[in-house]
């Protein structure tokens, strides 16, 4: 019995292209032939596509291998075989035998020198365990894990003879464990946190509506010591094939105090740079604040600010009432250690990666020059923070937080 080899081809190719009235004849002529005869493979015609559509429904599928194929098959005769995908049937015949059929055979490479290895799910668990502990509970002198390490502790405690890190790192990627990650984070420590976050929550969710009654919510911060480093090479534009460029060496020409103001249902800025940062400073900065136009008409303003020194908690609402305003103030003060609550840190990390990153400036009015102008283009196109965390999330984490605690 002979084979034949199967090969790719441009083409889709059929064994047999003859018309549908000469099947047979064609049939009775291959029987008079010897079996033994090397299979030619005349080409397909696709000029009778009716005749290929109900012959197709008669195909006998089969090929073997994915690319090219040569073991012992055996050829009816008058059957067309259509095979999977652009192949086609060269005419000259390959190996029999048990040469042959130990070619047509599918074998799967290992990978490696051994294939990959198989481990017991005990061994992934005590793994997964292990990248869940900090490297100081193993007596490694880490800071955090990588796959390396983990792969070189589980052989060194004996959990398996042999381990690589692309397995460890695979393993943690489809249970979502990155130790070699870190982020920060803190707990409240700030024994009324609740009490204070909530409210600020609720006015930045109604600032747009208490706005329409006249009343607007403000944010007030600093950003203290920025600094002036003008830079001794200068500073390099982009160019093809190079980021833009900054010296490295620089020399210390001062720093300034930036006091600003962030009115929530607008996202408009409010800012002015001082020497020093004081009581003193930001009672000159609020006097700017109550004079300015957002406050023209108004029937009340939500003050929202930290208790730090700047700000003196127990002496600004007296200091504000002997103003006179001709509306009312109410303060509403940051819980302790909790400025992500403070829209106007928004503002100052944007301002930090647009304009004062790379630090290269002349002088601290070089600095103040580069900060107002950009706030002042800043508000010709200022749209309000999409503030997305509620009063309901923060709720529903720390009742999660007390339920965790409790257990």
């Amino acid at each position: 019995m002979n084979s034949f080899r199967v090969f790719r081809s441009s083409n889709p190719l059929l064994i047999s292209s003859l018309p549908k009235e000469r099947w047979g004849a064609h049939s009775r002529d291959l029987e008079g032939r010897s079996r033994n005869a090397a299979f030619a493979s005349p080409l397909l015609s696709a000029e009778s596509s009716n005749a290929s559509a109900v012959f197709g429904q008669h195909l006998m599928r089969r090929w073997y291998g994915r690319r090219s194929s040569c073991g012992p098959t055996s050829i009816q005769t008058g059957v067309m075989w259509r095979l999977p995908g652009p192949w086609a049937v060269p005419t000259e015949p390959c190996g029999s035998g048990a040469a042959g059929a130990e070619r047509g055979r599918l074998t799967k490479k290992p990978r490696g020198q051994g294939g990959r290895a198989f481990f017991p799910s005990a061994v992934r668990a005590r793994v997964t365990a292990l990248a869940c502990t900090l490297p100081r509970d193993s007596g490694k002198p880490l800071a955090r894990w990588s796959a390396s390490e983990l792969a070189r502790t589980v052989i060194q405690r004996g959990i398996t003879s042999n381990i690589s890190a692309a397995t460890v790192k695979r393993w943690l990627h489809a249970d979502q464990i990155k130790p070699w990650q870190y982020r920060s984070w803190q707990q409240p420590t700030d024994p009324r946190f609740l009490e204070k976050a909530i409210p600020i929550l609720q006015l930045y969710e109604r600032a747009q509506d208490l706005s329409r009654k006249g009343h607007i919510v403000v944010c007030v911060d600093e950003k203290t010591s920025i600094q002036a480093r003008q830079a001794t090479g200068g500073t390099m534009p982009a160019s093809p094939g190079y980021a833009l460029r900054v010296g490295d060496r620089y020399q210390r020409r001062g720093a300034v105090q930036l006091f600003a103001g962030l009115l929530v249902h607008r996202g408009e800025t409010l800012a002015r740079c001082f020497e020093r940062k004081r009581f003193n400073e930001f009672q000159v900065f609020l006097r700017m604040l109550f004079a300015s136009l957002w406050c023209k008409r108004i029937r009340l303003l939500h003050l929202i600010l930290d208790n730090g020194s700047t700000h003196a908690p127990k002496q600004l609402a007296t200091w504000i009432r002997t103003l006179g305003l001709p509306f009312d103030v109410r303060l509403h003060w940051l819980p302790v250690h909790a400025s992500w609550l403070d829209q106007i840190e928004i503002v100052f990390s944007v301002l930090q990666r647009k304009v004062l990153m790379p630090n290269d400036f002349a002088s601290p009015e070089h600095v103040q020059r580069r900060i107002l102008t950009f706030f002042a283009q800043r508000n010709r196109t200022a749209r309000p923070i999409h503030w997305s965390y509620t009063p309901k999330q923060l709720m529903a984490r720390f009742g999660r937080r007390h339920r965790l605690a409790a257990s």
